[in-house]
């Protein structure tokens, strides 16, 4: 009799060190959760950055022909100036004593030349009547000549100072703002070598143009009429839109790094573009406002033998019978012309790629080749071999198992840990 208890003891002393270790200390499988998603429609584009300069569009140097001393200024910085309107005067005297000059010379070449026609027909009535020689009327031919000659020579002198003269009123030669002025009053300018610059003149600042300067390595993706949106420090929170306007062939070379001047158009009706500013740009080379997206790391993902456990792994041609049903493609996750291959290029100019990704589909994951369109690193255009039903597959989740959870099974044999919550206070 004692001998069955020690062996009924025996068992249940097994058993429960069984059931402890079942309960308490045997490792528990992690079940394997999948990260997946559904394509989506949405925006996608690729893009180019650089920095550049905003300038006026059109900028007129105001200068003289003349040179003196500065008398008067009518404009300053930041003036709005008319076509026409006077903004600056030099020293007229001078200019002015000069063209008197001309014009009493010309009063005495004038009378002169009346005198010389006079004589001269009297010498033409006495020759025809044969009372003087040929050379004597010669003579007096050649004197009037000369001196209807000296009359046009000092008259042009005369125009030429009055032209000079006029040059002294600096007048604005467009409807635009003054950006600079490099002159004060009573400051002296030469003008015997070179014209000196006296005003710049913007010809219309609601219209700005930014110029870019774009590397070598993405010049070839930038093309007249493409898209553009700029920030400036000034405002950091506005974006500001403009388009693309001209390439300049022109390179610019510093650093040894080569970039090419990129003319970019934008309004500037707000007036908050100052030239000058720099502007950190953003040049759309493609744009998709409806495509059909996925997540760039689904590209990526591969199945891996922990999967096997609990999801049936189906490569590309397995369930058609296919030759590749027994063999896991090794390059699947991966655009296929990583080796030069299959691919091509859209009417739209977009470079079409084939890449694999994972549907998971109940309990199996089945490989589907796609082609991908536009890929900004963070999501990828689907062009053909997806759609909004299917579920792809970017990556596993990481889980992680609680020694106690609500939903696991305990120990008869464990002590059970009071329940710490308190009845709510019935009410009186």
């Amino acid at each position: 009799m004692k001998k069955s208890l020690k062996i009924i003891a025996f068992v249940l002393i097994a058993l429960a060190a069984v059931v402890v270790w079942f309960f308490g200390f045997r490792k528990k499988e992690v079940p394997i959760v999948l990260d997946t998603e559904n394509p989506g429609y949405g925006y996608i584009s690729k893009s180019v950055t650089a920095t550049g300069t905003i300038e006026p569009v059109d900028t007129v140097t105001v200068g003289t022909q003349v040179s003196g001393t500065i008398r008067y200024l009518y404009a300053d910085f930041n003036s709005n100036v008319k076509k026409g309107q006077l903004i600056a005067e030099l020293d007229k005297s001078l200019l002015e004593a000069q063209a008197n000059q001309f014009r009493a010379n010309l009063e005495v070449v004038k009378s002169n030349l009346t005198y010389q026609k006079s004589n001269f027909d009297r010498q033409n009535l006495l020759y025809n009547a044969g009372a003087i020689s040929k050379a004597d009327y010669e003579t007096a031919q050649n004197q009037y000549n000369s001196t209807k000659a000296n009359v046009n020579s000092v008259q042009a002198q005369l125009d030429a100072a009055i032209k000079n003269l006029s040059y002294a009123s600096i007048y604005s030669p467009v409807n635009g703002v003054v950006l600079t002025r490099n002159i004060n009053i009573g400051q002296t300018v030469a003008a015997s070598f070179s014209t000196p610059t006296l005003f710049i003149i913007a010809k219309d600042i609601t219209k700005m143009q930014v110029q870019a300067a774009v590397d070598e390595a993405d010049i070839g993706h930038v093309s007249k009429g493409q898209r553009v949106t700029f920030t400036v420090d000034a405002f950091p929170e506005d974006v500001f839109e403009g388009t693309v306007q001209q390439i300049r062939l022109q390179p610019t070379v510093s650093a040894n790094v080569v970039t090419y001047t990129t003319i970019i158009s934008a309004s500037n009706n707000d007036l908050k573009l100052k030239p000058g500013m720099t502007a950190n740009i953003i040049i759309y080379t493609k744009e998709e406002n409806n495509a059909l997206l996925i997540p760039a790391k689904a590209l990526k993902f591969k199945p891996d033998s922990t999967l096997t456990k609990q999801y049936k792994i189906i490569p590309m041609g397995a369930d058609s019978g296919g030759s590749s049903a027994h063999n896991h493609r090794e390059n699947s996750g991966r655009p296929a012309d990583s080796a030069g291959k299959n691919k091509m290029q859209s009417d739209s100019g977009v470079v079409i790629l084939t890449a694999f990704v994972w549907v998971k589909k109940n309990d199996s994951l089945i490989e589907k080749k796609i082609k991908t369109g536009l890929n900004d690193e963070t999501n990828v255009q689907v062009l053909d071999g997806l759609s909004v039903d299917d579920e792809v597959v970017t990556g596993i989740k990481q889980v992680t198992v609680k020694t106690v959870t609500a939903s696991t099974a305990k120990s008869p044999f464990m002590p059970q840990r009071p329940n710490s919550r308190k009845p709510a206070p019935k009410k009186q």
